[in-house]
């Protein structure tokens, strides 16, 4: 059976972002394998909606660079490079770093304190192996932490590189236990920042986008994950 996250789809107004976000859960989780080309009507059927709404999501992550068009065939989806990875984790390490030390002077403790639930769901999803929730709980986390800096701009820049480097199944993760060191180093950061603690919290969060940027590539070693599930959805062709 196909394991797309069809119970996630419902007839709303807004069916091309949720088709768009069980296509992206499909992605991280490894169900849909980079290099591979799946039609529109195929995973629309598997999803349970027609294949409109699936093709419009099919173009909006092709704007994020996720996937590309192929003629007459359907859309393939995106291999990340080694470098492409250290480009987007240059990128986010300039942003990200002096943004934190930023707002650790800045912010009162509690607005960092608003964030501690957050960095324990991360904890309590990694330690669980649920890979979705956890990077759910992340990416509210590191969004939520940045727009303390008050530029919403930054914010959508750093969401589109995380969307953009989020391609490679994480299955093969989730018997290691190797989240659970990068989860726990969202509760680090907080704690260094609510201690004002500038210097090691900017330092802290270079450590953990270097954790990050190795944990997708080992995720990428293998894309079809600990379940095989990337077999139970029929690429094109």
């Amino acid at each position: 059976m196909p394991h797309l996250s069809s119970q996630a789809i419902s007839v709303q107004t807004h069916l091309r972002d949720q088709v768009a976000d069980a296509l992206r859960a499909a992605l991280i989780a490894g169900d849909l394998r980079p290099g591979v080309v799946y039609s529109a009507p195929t995973l629309a059927a598997e999803l349970g909606v027609s294949a409109t709404p699936v093709r419009e999501a099919m173009l909006d992550l092709a704007r994020e660079g996720l996937v590309e068009a192929v003629r007459n065939k359907g859309f393939r989806i995106t291999e990340m490079t080694e470098r492409d990875l250290d480009e987007f984790t240059e990128i986010r390490t300039l942003i990200e770093v002096p943004t934190v030390g930023r707002v650790t002077a800045t912010a009162t403790a509690g607005q960092l304190e608003a964030l501690r639930p957050l960095a324990e769901q991360i904890v309590t999803a990694a330690r669980e192996h649920d890979v979705l929730k956890y990077l759910e709980a992340d990416h509210r986390f590191h969004l939520e932490l940045l727009a303390l800096a008050g530029n919403h701009h930054l914010v959508a820049v750093v969401a589109d590189l995380r969307k953009r480097s989020r391609l490679f199944g994480l299955g093969s993760l989730n018997e290691t236990g190797r989240l659970v060191a990068s989860a726990q180093e969202h509760v680090e950061l907080l704690d260094l920042m609510v201690a004002g603690r500038t210097r090691e919290a900017e330092e802290c969060m270079r450590r953990h986008l270097t954790h990050v940027r190795t944990l997708w590539a080992d995720g990428g070693a293998d894309p079809e994950g600990v379940s095989g599930a990337a077999q139970r959805v029929k690429p094109a062709g």
